[in-house]
């Protein structure tokens, strides 16, 4: 089974406490042995997913949506950033240079194409930018990979 993963950033402390036991049940509903995750890693949802396929003992694959991808991470997920990307079995790239909008869409949409299902760890609303968690489900949908939505029940962002 592979499953990718997509998500907004910048949670609060309370809701990414919630999502990391949601990440971490449905990787063990998966079993682990089957288990390939599709992550960008970036800080939030797609690096707590990477962690949870792993200390599962499932294998990761990453997808790198640009060159320059790390350098627009957040300067404190890049130690995170590296570690996971050296435990992934493959890296898929764009070719892409800039990490724009459209090269994190591109990313996204060559993770969803590696997904046989696509967790989101979305609050269902619009995206804030082209690119965003709503566009990654919507593009899931539209070519038929299955979503599950992962939100926690209240929680805001």
């Amino acid at each position: 089974m592979r499953v990718g993963i997509t998500g907004h950033r910048g949670l609060s402390e309370d809701v990414e406490q919630r999502v990391r036991v949601m990440l971490d049940e449905a990787v063990s509903g998966f079993g682990a042995a089957e288990l390939v995750g599709v992550s960008c890693i970036a800080d939030g949802p797609d690096a707590w997913f990477a962690e949870a396929v792993l200390k599962h003992g499932g294998c990761l694959e990453v997808v790198v949506p640009a060159a320059a991808y790390r350098d627009g991470l957040p300067e404190w997920h890049r130690a995170t950033y590296d570690e996971l990307i050296g435990s992934a079995a493959d890296v898929h790239e764009t070719g892409m240079d800039d990490s724009t909008s459209e090269a994190h869409q591109a990313g996204s949409e060559i993770l969803v194409g590696l997904s046989d299902e696509l967790l989101a760890v979305w609050d269902g609303k619009p995206a804030w930018g082209y690119g965003g968690t709503a566009d990654v489900v919507a593009y899931a949908e539209r070519i038929g990979t299955p979503v599950r939505v992962l939100w926690p029940e209240g929680a805001s962002r």
